[in-house]
């Protein structure tokens, strides 16, 4: 960290800071923990370009806190300093997760869930998902919802950057049309938006807590879909979850179409690699 944000945020604090150290896990911003003499904090640190970014994580995290229903880090600040965007947080130390403490995290993931009590999909603000833009406008349905703000700006992206062939992305049509066949009658619920295992933790005192958001409201289906796309949740998370928020038939299919959004957006960020997984869901619904 350079020496001016330093300063700033020492003065911010009102303390002087003792200790910087590098922290492992920022893929889109470096992330640092800053200690005090009685504190610590975690500062992620981004370009100015930037800035939208870090504020619309911070928006996210007090969103869900505003629930009511699930642990985020408290936010201090976001700002710019000189040639830097940052955003200063709580820091939370964390420790492996037990059976027990997965069961409670999936338990108040579903009470996130089930907090909502809006009837629209989208959000109240535009945020990003990874480094690309996510766009909430708001629909009334939630098959025009994720047809139009999910898949369809990331095929358009994918074919646009030479990923994949226009002529093995459905018609825009075909992509509405299919998705209100698969999709049932869907409640708004509040989602984490990004919820792969990097993004929760455990603190010390057995809390769970929600990381780097990416909020809107939409299918509940969608914050399970991404957590079994890498792995990271036990058995206790899905049995705590699904006795508090049954899942409805046909939710393996669908957990096929929601993981296509984030295969979609890891194709756009890192490549060809996950080229393969695309087009077989593609040819598997789409067809």
């Amino acid at each position: 960290m350079d020496k001016e944000l330093l300063e700033h945020i020492s003065t911010l604090l009102g303390v002087v800071l003792k200790k910087v150290a590098p922290l492992s896990g920022g893929d889109v911003s470096e992330v640092y923990l800053l200690e005090t003499v009685t504190d610590r904090f975690v500062c992620k640190v981004n370009t100015l370009d930037n800035t939208p970014l870090l504020h619309a994580e911070k928006i996210g995290l007090e969103v869900i806190a505003a629930s009511k229903t699930i642990a985020v880090p408290k936010t201090y600040d976001c700002d710019q300093i000189g040639e830097k965007a940052f955003l200063l947080m709580e820091f939370i130390q964390s420790r492996t997760p037990t059976t027990s403490y997965m069961a409670i995290l999936g338990r108040q993931l579903a009470a996130l869930h089930k907090s909502c009590g809006v009837k629209i999909f989208g959000g109240e603000n535009d945020n990003y998902i990874g480094s690309l833009p996510q766009s909430n406008s708001t629909h009334n349905e939630w098959a025009s919802f994720y047809a139009h703000e999910r898949l369809i700006p990331q095929l358009k992206t994918a074919v646009d950057n030479g990923h994949l062939p226009y002529k093995q992305i459905p018609s825009q049509e075909w992509l509405l049309k299919r998705c209100e066949q698969l999709f049932p009658n869907v409640t708004p619920a509040l989602l984490h938006g990004d919820l792969w295992s990097g993004n929760y933790l455990i603190s010390d005192d057995g809390i769970p807590y929600l990381i780097d958001p990416a909020v809107y409201y939409g299918h509940n289906e969608v914050d399970l879909a991404m957590t079994k796309l890498f792995g990271g949740f036990s058995n206790s998370f899905y049995d705590a979850y699904n006795e508090y928020f049954p899942l409805e038939n046909g939710w393996k299919e669908r957990q096929d179409i929601y993981q296509l959004y984030y295969l979609l957006v890891h194709l756009n960020m890192f490549g060809p690699s996950y080229k393969p997984s695309v087009l077989h869901i593609l040819s598997a619904y789409f067809t």
